[in-house]
């Protein structure tokens, strides 16, 4: 057993809330408290937007050069402490050791590069249509950003929204997932300590109430949301009800087609990793996997042996490769969709049995469905767990077809030696990113990230991208 973490607001540069009444309970062993914590109020959101927008004109105008040491320093930090906060992140979200160390990693990495970007934000000089006029524009802060994280990726995320948002010269409210507040509270508490000044970077801890307030508040400037389609509709239509800018991130049924010259061995490790690592809690996991005739077959066969042989255990065992669900209701859908495509007709070709292990843990056999089609449940309705089905085709054609077929449109692979059907897979799939050769989960931390249809909705988020969702352009005209 490891001591409970006693968590708290973050308002004004300062830990507030003494009442701690909800909980963080570790998926992999249910008897370990992780962190107790505050259930906040929509007056704990207003306190926190109180400060956040007081923050606003100093950390807006001071030098980028601030802002960029500040996300430097807490980069250096967290790198520092990725094995504790890996630790931590695994207690309390289910990932595996290695996979909590290196999200926080990742974590790391993303407050670097917009230390970097804190300094390389520009415009542009423009040449006017009258003599003697000269045009130039400017990318400014916005003001105060509400930020509403999932807590699959409770440290990346937090980071790749609050990064860009704080680089800019925003500020910024955070809530974040229910499940793993002592994850998010990590990373701000390492802001602080690098010097992010008081008010600049608040975060509220509570349920969905504290989600909606701030999404309500009429000084919250803009909201990035990470979530469910059912939640995102709801912030999408009360942040655009009062003006502000939102920005979406809503999931996928992401697509891995496996073409009849693909590689057999890569083909099924590919499918593995982005399937089944991380407990298949990724929106960009390969839920549908779509294989042509000629080696569908061999290619079930030996995917299930591997999924099979996944060992699946505690987050902090250095033997386990699969760590528990987040939580009962994630286990219980899991299993719910098992059962939904078992009564469409399909065939579970290993797992979907209830798995008990020496601890009580919120554990889930990693399942491979086959003899499915597409307009089955099972093949458009995100499941977020360690379930995969597959899907044959005859023709590259007919995959595409079937892979472009439903409402999500975040990631989407092809696994195939032929550069033709490469090349014409990345213009035509109905996704905001294609891998070819590569998992359908798993994405450089500098580039743009997002999707199309109901995957996404606003500017891209990461990268060079991040710039258009926390920034304003003023376009200023001059004349000698």
């Amino acid at each position: 057993m490891t001591d409970t973490l006693e968590l708290s607001h973050w308002i004004n540069g300062e830990r507030v809330g003494g009442d701690r009444p909800a909980e963080s309970t570790n998926p992999s062993d249910t008897r370990e408290v992780v962190a107790r914590t505050p259930d906040g109020t929509a007056s704990d959101v207003d306190d926190a937007v109180a400060a956040a927008k007081a923050a606003f004109p100093s950390w807006s105008e001071a030098s980028p050069e601030v802002r960029s040491d500040v996300l430097d320093k807490a980069s250096n930090l967290l790198m520092e402490r990725k094995e504790e906060v890996g630790r931590l992140l695994s207690r309390e979200e289910g990932k595996t050791l290695p996979e909590g160390i290196g999200e926080t990693a990742r974590a790391a990495r993303i407050l670097k590069y917009f230390a970097g970007e804190a300094l390389r934000l520009h415009g542009q000089n423009l040449a006017s249509t009258r003599p003697g006029v000269e045009v130039q524009t400017y990318r400014q802060p916005v003001g105060v950003y509400g930020l509403i994280t999932p807590w699959n990726f409770p440290i990346a995320i937090p980071a790749w929204k609050a990064a860009p948002a704080l680089a800019f010269g925003n500020t910024v409210v955070l809530k974040p997932a229910g499940p793993t507040p002592a994850t998010a509270e990590a990373l701000v508490a390492i802001l602080h300590e690098a010097g992010l000044p008081k008010g600049v970077l608040n975060m509220v801890i509570g349920r969905g109430g504290v989600g909606q307030a701030i999404v309500d508040h009429k000084d919250v400037a803009g909201v990035s949301f990470t979530g469910s389609q059912g939640v995102g509709a709801g912030v999408a239509a009360g942040a655009v009800k009062r003006q502000a800018r939102v920005q979406l991130e809503m999931g996928g049924k992401n697509p891995l087609i496996v073409l009849d010259d693909a590689d057999l061995e890569r083909a099924v490790n590919i499918a593995l990793d982005g399937s089944f690592f991380a407990t298949g809690q990724r929106c960009t996991a390969s839920s549908r996997l779509i294989v042509q005739d000629g080696i569908h077959d061999k290619f079930v066969a030996l995917l299930a042996e591997k999924v099979a042989a996944l060992r699946v255990g505690d987050a902090l065992d250095p033997n386990t490769q699969m760590g528990p669900a987040v939580s009962e209701a994630q286990m219980e859908t899991s299993y719910k969709y098992v059962d939904v495509a078992r009564g469409e007709g399909a065939r579970i070709v290993t797992g979907g049995e209830r798995l008990k292990l020496d601890k009580p843990g919120w554990y889930v056999q990693p399942t491979l469905i086959a003899d499915t089609v597409a307009d089955m449940r099972i093949n458009n309705e995100e499941v977020f767990g360690p379930v995969a089905s597959t899907i044959r085709v005859k023709s590259y054609e007919e995959a595409l077809e079937i892979a472009n077929g439903v409402e999500f449109g975040l990631s989407a692979g092809i696994v195939t030696s032929s550069l033709k059907h490469a090349r014409d897979f990345q213009r035509r799939a109905k996704a905001g990113m294609t891998m070819v050769n590569l998992p359908t989960a798993g994405v450089d931390y500098h580039v743009p990230f997002g999707g199309t249809k109901s995957s996404s909705y606003g500017a891209r988020e990461q990268g060079f991208a991040a710039a258009e969702f926390f920034t304003t352009i003023k376009t200023s005209y001059s004349a000698g």
